[in-house]
């Protein structure tokens, strides 16, 4: 993608729907006129006179318990220095968006518009009674240091300033882990530290924390080594001058062990890294590009173990796994600050978690087989979703023992299960799905990349390496909307109806014919076939030609899907296809099936749909339960339309009994787990999650998921066909560009499924 399309696209997500990146909801009902007087005059008086006499019931009556400040002038901002506090503010709701996001922390974003520090650490102090903790960002140095530290010292909330620490827990978690995998003794090797900012600061003092010899480390700044004989030092950087007879990163490199960098890209030499000792350990952080390039690295010495700030290689030092669940920790066990103790717990928690099986999911979301604890594997991937139930219980632990949490936990087991629950992982997945499509790209058809909104979806596709496109429709309208849209790219577009596909026309036509030949179709009508472009894309996906296909933006769901059954026909065991959807709900992703194709299916072929959406559930890395639907609970009403929901569940009890599924079962027993357990406790779905729902007929699946997608904002990928022999995938009739894609990143995977399964 172009920076100037990146620019453009950057700015219209800022700015539509609406503009920003949060907003604020509210959290209580508000329908009624008792509603609002409960919620401001004059109910509201009563929570206002506790939290006067005893103001810690500030934290049972407000939001400030789980409300944390994330705070900037904005004199350091990403790569953009001293832009200027407004400038920085979507910076802010971004950190914010993150915390809610990763660990369901809300943020309100503050802009402190002076560079002056007592004028800064004022304004901080003065709104300090609003949060729960204070997360300073993008604040240069040295002024940073002296706000946080005057913070920490003068408040009696969480404080911390995430340029300085985040980099640095993550870091040293990395290199916990690398140092034992080099066969090395930490309090021996010698560490070469390039930037002597904030966070190289931080970093370097945790390093020491976790074992590093303070006389093995080096440090650097843009005028070279920091050295004991330099009088125009900073406080700050006194602490790392050396003695040592050395001047240029050059000569620091000489037989060092680790190199940290934090300064900027293409730095260090393939020489340089020659003359480290055996297994050497880099960890290039400049953003975006490394000190020395990832390529370059593992080329010039095979032994490295290789870490950067970026995500398209392995081991990328990102600060999302740090500060959402350190300030997750803190906050649930009120504590009064963020300590070096509960910095060093979450330390050993990272790296502890590199060294435990992988699950599946994150397998997944990789597209690897086998992610397992080595040199590509010292830290954990951001989208691991037991960062939440492992790192903000160690961080909670050290607060406690520390003695600066207020409020202590005890059942630890609960507590994990609370933080489990916190985040519904509908987000998460749509994340890895995306993650995993660009890990193996697919080919698929656009079968309609004459309609704006399916071209925009193929442009994304492509620029993301989501997919490689293949457009149908008229060519010369295709090219024109591509340039207006600035998709400048060597495309394959095909037009089915054009000359210059007569060959392949008449060959399809021919393929087609011989396998329907005995069911009504005419070589003639084989031909006429072929012009019509959903008919040309499903034989492009059954004669190889392409991995897979998504269509149906100008077409009803029945029309769209007609051409992909006779052409490419079901897998096989499979007697009917069918569709689920993926709501990306506040609980989770729940699949509702079956959504667009089975009108009013027998107990049987109820009982097949939920083994197509089991299937497809682990598909995407979850462990499906499953609860088949009805008005009746477990035969409360004795009608045929319930009766065969609890054939079906019998069947499959017989043939899925490792798969928690029951029923018949009315949606709010299904969805209450309290209610399911008091009501019926002997069911197999008590105590589980349910994240699958399936529909006795088309009416009742059809008309949820669209009341909710409409009602609630939910977002919903699919109808996504299950049962075909190949990958082919239906989107709604007008779906959006966003809609489109989820569906070209789920063809992408399945695809990527269905290769495995013929090699």
């Amino acid at each position: 993608m172009s920076e100037n399309k990146l620019y453009n696209d950057a700015l219209q997500y800022h700015a539509e729907p609406k503009p920003g990146k949060i907003q604020v909801l509210p959290s209580k009902r508000y329908a009624t006129q008792r509603d609002l007087a409960l919620a401001y005059s004059p109910g509201v008086a009563a929570p206002c006179l506790e939290i006067e006499k005893d103001p810690e019931k500030a934290y049972r009556y407000t939001s400030k318990g789980n409300l944390v400040a994330v705070i900037s002038n904005g004199t350091a901002v990403l790569g953009l220095g001293d832009i200027g506090a407004l400038a920085g503010k979507p910076v802010m709701e971004g950190k914010g968006l993150l915390f809610k996001i990763f660990a369901d922390i809300d943020v309100f974003d503050i802009e402190v518009d002076t560079k002056d520090v007592e004028a800064f650490i004022a304004t901080v102090k003065a709104i300090s009674p609003t949060f729960g903790g204070i997360n300073l960002e993008d604040i240069k140095a040295p002024e940073a240091f002296e706000i946080e530290r005057r913070l920490k010292e003068e408040l009696d909330i969480p404080v911390m300033h995430d340029d300085q620490h985040g980099t640095a827990i993550i870091s040293a978690a990395a290199l916990k882990n690398a140092v034992e995998l080099a066969g090395k003794d930490i309090s021996k090797v010698k560490v070469v530290v390039n930037g002597a900012g904030s966070s190289a600061i931080s970093c370097s003092k945790l390093y020491i924390a976790l074992g590093v010899n303070p006389d093995n480390l080096v440090m650097l700044d843009s005028k070279g080594v920091l050295r004991k004989d330099n009088p125009n030092l900073s406080p700050e950087k006194v602490e790392f001058a050396t003695s040592r007879d050395i001047r240029t990163l050059e000569e620091a490199m000489k037989e060092s062990d680790v190199f940290i960098g934090l300064s900027k890209g293409n730095v260090v030499s393939p020489e340089m890294i020659l003359s480290m000792n055996e297994n050497p350990i880099v960890f290039a952080m400049a953003n975006p590009d490394p000190e020395i390039a990832y390529d370059l690295a593992i080329k010039t010495r095979e032994d490295i173990i290789m870490a950067t700030g970026r995500s398209d290689h392995p081991n990328q030092v990102n600060n999302v796994l740090g500060f959402p669940f350190i300030f997750r920790g803190a906050l649930d066990v009120r504590a009064t600050k963020i300590n070096e103790e509960m910095k060093m717990a979450a330390v050993h928690a990272l790296a502890d978690l590199a060294k435990q099986l992988v699950p599946d999911q994150v397998n997944i979301a990789y597209g690897l087989k086998n992610l397992q604890f080595g040199r590509e594997y010292i830290i954990p991937k951001p989208f691991d979703a037991r960062l939440i139930t492992e790192i903000p219980p160690a961080v909670a632990k050290a607060a406690i023992d520390s003695g600066v949490a207020l409020k202590p936990i005890t059942d630890w087991e609960a507590y994990k299960e609370e933080l489990a629950e916190r985040l519904g992982t509908g987000s998460k997945l749509m994340r890895m799905l995306m993650n995993r499509a660009k890990s193996a790209p697919k080919k698929v058809v656009f079968a309609e990349a004459d309609h704006l909104s399916v071209l925009k979806a193929a442009q994304i596709s492509y620029e993301e390496g989501y997919a490689i496109p293949i457009l149908l429709g008229n060519k010369k309208v295709i090219l024109k909307m591509m340039e207006e849209i600035n998709f400048d790219a060597q495309i394959e577009i095909i037009d089915p109806k054009s000359d210059e596909e007569n060959e392949r026309r008449e060959r399809f036509a021919r393929n087609y014919w011989l396998k329907r030949q005995r069911r009504g179709i005419s070589l003639l009508d084989a031909q006429n076939w072929m012009r019509e472009r959903n008919y040309f894309a499903a034989m492009m996906v059954n004669e190889g030609e392409a991995d897979s296909l998504v269509t149906g933006y100008s077409r009803s769901y029945p029309i769209a899907a007609k051409p992909m059954i006779e052409v490419i026909g079901k897998a096989e065991g499979v007697d009917r296809i069918a569709a689920t959807n993926i709501m990306m709900t506040k609980r989770g992703p729940v699949f509702m099936s079956d959504t667009a194709l089975n009108v009013n299916p027998t107990a049987r072929e109820l009982a097949k749909i939920a083994q197509m959406t089991s299937v497809t559930m682990k598909l995407f890395g979850l462990t499906p339960n499953l609860a088949m639907l009805s008005f009746s609970n477990f035969g409360s009403a004795k009608f045929d339309e319930s009766q065969k929901v609890a054939q079906a569940v019998s069947y499959l009890h017989k043939v899925m009994p490792d798969v928690s599924v029951d029923g018949e079962l009315q949606v709010d027993f299904a969805l209450n787990p309290l209610m399911l357990k008091n009501k019926f406790p002997f069911s197999k779905l008590v105590d589980k999650k349910v994240n699958g729902l399936i529909f006795p007929n088309l009416d009742a699946a059809n008309i949820s998921y669209k009341i909710i997608k409409e009602l609630e904002g939910v977002e919903s990928i699919g109808p996504i066909i299950m049962g075909l022999k190949k990958p082919a995938h239906i989107i709604q009739l007008d779906a959006t560009v966003d809609e489109i894609v989820n569906v070209v990143c789920v063809a992408v995977v399945d695809a990527q499924e269905k290769s495995k399964t013929k090699g």
